[in-house]
């Protein structure tokens, strides 16, 4: 067959290009097969990336039984719980971007015939998928798998966002420093992407519905040796879509987007999975709008709830068979998109060999936690294009609330004013100007969120922010305003004192100002100056769309 890399490796001209590759200790024979791309994300920080080469060395095994000759490449990657709460989550959503670019120059510039892509957390997870899109050559994904629970004194069981919470519980004086100290100890035990349905292993299952991993690979424990069996497999595979013909654009399409963002809703994942899906399906040039997502949730129960929606983690999950009960559960409701393709064949051919749901992991389409998703589109006069809140993680109690704003201009003013004691049962903290352009980078909010709750406050306090919220966070807090408050949005002219209404059920958030003191307001509102002017935080900030549009750079 003709390959991509017959470009830099047949003919008199390339014998320049054959020699440098004979320098990396290629021979003819491994220059006569097909070049993969083993694409990683390994680093020696993030404790879901610290044993990816293990993985990329299995995966690269698989091509060579295939018949492939892979060569690694890698990429970079932060590492959301430790840049949270400080300038360093800026540069987090930018990443997502910066990976995407990084893969895409790597692939085109060495004319590779496929890859296999190995990320584990949170961005790079999107920024490889949109890299997917854009070069549109034979692709499997790989991630490292989840990280296993911790296990709490008294046996329950624990994950990193139960450090989050235990911030708060010493701060309020219901948990003592040694306590907080054993639990930083046992909550994360094993590598892998934190042990919940948060963002990383969100968008890891997501990506089974996309097409592009195998069955497995969202939720098999980084540590089992079934993970190493699993990237052999992707391997092997890669080199399967090769000879037939199937690229990336060839799987992700309109049927598997939509697939996608149902699976979402039947697991309530994180929320920063409706940025990054609507991101891929944009590079992807099939794009979903947050008319689409809603239309999704209404008609998709919400079957599984894992923490933080719940007691259970990821590897309760894999124990009843993982994302393809899901999958199952969801094909007998007549939700799915059975006209999808995907690295195993037709969907609607292997649909039907999924193991189907236990009925309490995995409910029953019939007995759901909810008849609709666990995530919720929100709007009203203070998010006119959208506001998005992790709907299966606020208590019921929550689900309507009215309070008076407590407004803040930052992240850091916020967890000064609720480490403080300044936050009153029934406000509504207001962070904005931490949207993707006016934050920049869109940073997470995982600390004020984990300190309410840690608090006691969850319960009768309500967060809303134009920046994102972690897929550990729970509780009533709405995120993804827009448009953004640097962008002059709504958000951007709450005072203190205004009363907030919020009706998660009806998808309300209503500002109650009257539209002539709101005009007053926007008359004497001026933009704010640029935070960063120099380096990468400043190109994005100029190029990033909004939120609802998944905070892509146009």
């Amino acid at each position: 067959m003709q390959l991509r890399s017959d470009a830099i490796k047949k003919g008199l001209a390339r014998a320049p290009h054959r020699s440098l590759l004979k320098a990396d200790g290629l021979t003819d024979e491994e220059l006569d097969r097909p070049l993969v791309a083993v694409v990683s994300s390994q680093n020696e920080v993030i404790p879901g990336h610290i044993h990816l080469q293990q993985i990329a060395d299995a995966v690269k095994a698989g091509v060579r039984l295939a018949g492939g000759t892979p060569l690694q490449v890698n990429t970079i990657g932060v590492c959301d719980g430790i840049a949270m709460n400080h300038e360093g989550m800026h540069y987090s959503l930018t990443s997502r971007e910066v990976i995407a670019d990084s893969v895409e120059c790597a692939v085109q510039g060495h004319q590779f015939d496929a890859m296999v892509l190995i990320p584990s957390c949170d961005k790079i997870v999107p920024g490889m998928l949109i890299a997917a899109c854009r070069l549109n050559i034979p692709t499997v994904l790989i991630s490292g798998g989840p990280m296993l629970a911790g296990r709490g004194r008294c046996g329950e069981q624990t994950d990193l966002n139960t450090l989050f919470d235990a911030v708060g519980q010493v701060t309020a004086g219901t948990m003592t420093q040694e306590e907080c100290h054993w639990l930083e100890e046992t909550a994360c035990p094993t590598c892998g992407s934190c042990s919940g349905m948060f963002t990383a292993n969100s968008i890891c299952c997501l990506s089974e519905a996309l097409g592009l991993a195998l069955p497995g690979n969202g939720t098999v424990p980084a540590v089992y040796s079934e993970r190493i069996r699993l990237a052999k497999r992707a391997g092997m595979k890669v080199m399967d879509l090769l000879e037939q013909g199937i690229c990336a654009r060839d799987l992700i399409n309109p049927a598997s987007i939509h697939n996608g963002m149902a699976l979402d809703m039947a697991f309530g994942g994180s929320t920063n999975t409706m940025l990054h899906l609507t991101a891929i399906a944009h590079a992807a040039g099939c794009p979903v709008t947050m008319d689409d997502w809603d239309r999704v949730s209404a008609t998709t129960p919400n079957i599984v709830r894992i923490a933080p929606a719940g007691p259970l983690h990821i590897q309760d999950l894999n124990n009843v068979g993982g994302v393809p009960a899901i999958m199952h559960e969801l094909w007998s409701a007549g939700v799915l998109d059975t006209s999808a393709l995907t690295c195993m064949g037709p969907l609607a051919d292997i649909v039907q060999t999924y193991p189907q749901a236990d009925g309490e992991v995995v409910r029953s389409h019939a007995n759901p936690y909810s008849p609709d998703g666990g995530l919720k589109v929100m709007r009203g006069n203070l998010a006119p294009d959208c506001g998005v809140v992790k709907k299966s993680a606020v208590s019921q109690d929550m689900h309507y609330h009215q309070g008076p704003a407590r407004v803040f201009e930052s992240e850091e003013e916020a967890c000064t004013a609720i480490f403080g004691g300044q936050i009153n049962p029934g406000d509504v903290v207001v962070i904005r100007y931490e949207g993707p352009a006016g934050g920049p980078g869109m940073r997470e909010m995982l600390t004020p969120t984990s300190a309410i709750c840690g608090m006691g406050l969850d319960k009768s306090c309500a967060l809303i922010t134009d920046g994102r919220f972690s897929g550990a966070t729970k509780g009533p807090a709405i995120g993804h305003v827009s448009p953004e408050a640097a962008a002059g949005g709504p958000i951007a002219l709450v005072q203190d004192g205004d009363v907030i209404t919020i009706d998660i059920d009806a998808g309300t958030l209503t500002l109650e100002v009257d539209e002539d003191e709101l005009a007053l307001r926007r008359a004497a509102w001026q933009p704010p100056a640029p935070k960063y002017t120099t380096g990468v935080l400043s190109r994005y900030a100029k190029l990033v769309t909004s939120a609802d549009k998944g905070a892509y750079l146009s």
